[in-house]
């Protein structure tokens, strides 16, 4: 596939921001109380949050893929793997955590490959992962987002470990602004075993149902970013010099990496 013109390549993405930010305005300005992930006919809130995240994912998907590197393309599917894995057991086994744990590949892409590359595995694995779990699709713009984070601070993984830290909170407190939303108006902030109790915690104090899920998010996304984050920093820092200029977008290419090694 031939990568689009740059401009096109500007304006789908532009496009695809501007339908996430209208769609997570939606749910934060009419917090909507007819959600019903079971039944999408007879609720149109829960339509509006899957259509609206899921077809930016595509049109973003459609302009960054292309752009990227053979190399980059055979990584992928090993961290789409990794993701919904994880995430999967986490999410499923009854675990009493309230974490997440399902973008370590995600994030690792993004530090080795860039912040495109990171987007790109990011949307892929909310599609791939919502095709037997359709409950994350309305999650998919922050996994993009967190890709594209992780891209854009990747230089942090080869400094001191507590910038990692400082960076997985902040990243992890907008991922929790991005999605407490949708946990909060189209799944009631119950979805996770972990998470959910959690939820059930802040309710127990006073806090209202909403309250408590931003609460819950607040918690539990810097933490849980902060997990990852310094994952990936010690697998990037034991990884030879050599595999991490091949997949670097701003490094030496791989054919000159071969050449002079």
């Amino acid at each position: 596939m031939r990568p689009l013109s740059r401009s096109l390549r500007i304006t789908l993405i532009s496009i695809a921001v501007v339908i996430y930010a209208v769609t997570w305005l939606y749910l934060v300005l009419n917090q909507p109380e007819d959600s019903d992930f079971s039944s999408m006919a007879d609720s149109a809130s829960t339509t509006i949050a899957l259509v609206g995240f899921l077809v930016p994912t595509v049109i973003a998907l459609i302009a960054v893929i292309p752009t990227l590197p053979v190399r980059t393309l055979a990584l992928m599917p090993v961290a789409l793997v990794l993701n919904i894995v994880v995430g999967q057991v986490v999410g499923t086994m009854g675990l009493p955590i309230p974490l997440y744990l399902d973008s370590f590949g995600t994030v690792l892409v993004g530090v080795l490959a860039g912040p495109a590359a990171g987007l790109a595995t990011g949307g892929l694995s909310a599609l791939v992962w919502g095709t037997f779990n359709p409950t994350i699709v309305p999650f998919a713009a922050g996994y993009a987002l967190m890709g594209l984070a992780a891209g854009l601070v990747r230089k942090l993984f080869r400094s001191a470990w507590w910038k990692v830290v400082v960076a997985g909170l902040v990243l992890g407190f907008l991922s929790a602004l991005v999605s407490a939303p949708v946990a909060s108006f189209i799944f009631g902030g119950t979805a996770g075993t972990g998470t959910g109790l959690l939820v059930s915690f802040y309710q127990s104090l006073g806090a209202s149902q909403t309250t408590a899920v931003f609460l819950q998010s607040w918690t539990s996304d810097p933490l849980d970013k902060v997990i990852v984050f310094l994952v990936v920093w010690v697998v990037v820092r034991s990884l030879p010099e050599r595999s991490r200029r091949t997949f670097d977008p701003d490094g030496v290419p791989a054919q000159k990496v071969s050449a002079a090694v």
